[in-house]
C-alpha cells in the first residue's frame, strides 16, 4: 500500500492532489473548461497517465471551494467530495 505521496515531482502541477492506492497512488489535477471538467492523472514519479474531459453529477462542484479526490478515481471515472456532497465525474463521450 502506498498512501503517502512523498515529494511532488516538478512535472506535476502545483494544484495537484495525491490519492494513495494499492501498490502506488496518483496525482490528480482538475480544471473547469466550458461545460466540462478537465482531469489529468500523473504517476507518483510525475509521468502523465491519462487525461480527459469529464461530466459531473450532480451539478454544483465549485473548484474555488475546498474539495478532495477520493475513491473510486481512475482514468474514466473520478470521485470528489466537497461540503459533504459526493460528486461523480465520468469521462465525456465527445
Amino acid at each position: 500500500m502506498n498512501y503517502k505521496a512523498g515529494k511532488k515531482p516538478i512535472t506535476v502541477p502545483g494544484n495537484a492532489q495525491w490519492l494513495g492506492g494499492v501498490g502506488a497512488g496518483s496525482w490528480f489535477v482538475i480544471t473547469e473548461v466550458n461545460n466540462f471538467f478537465s482531469i489529468s492523472r500523473y504517476s507518483k514519479l510525475g509521468d502523465p497517465e491519462c487525461s480527459g474531459n469529464f461530466i459531473c453529477s450532480p451539478r454544483g462542484l465549485d473548484l474555488t471551494q475546498e474539495f478532495k479526490f477520493t475513491y473510486l478515481s481512475h482514468c474514466k471515472l473520478c470521485t470528489i467530495i466537497q461540503a459533504e456532497i459526493t460528486y461523480t465525474l465520468s469521462i465525456s463521450a465527445s
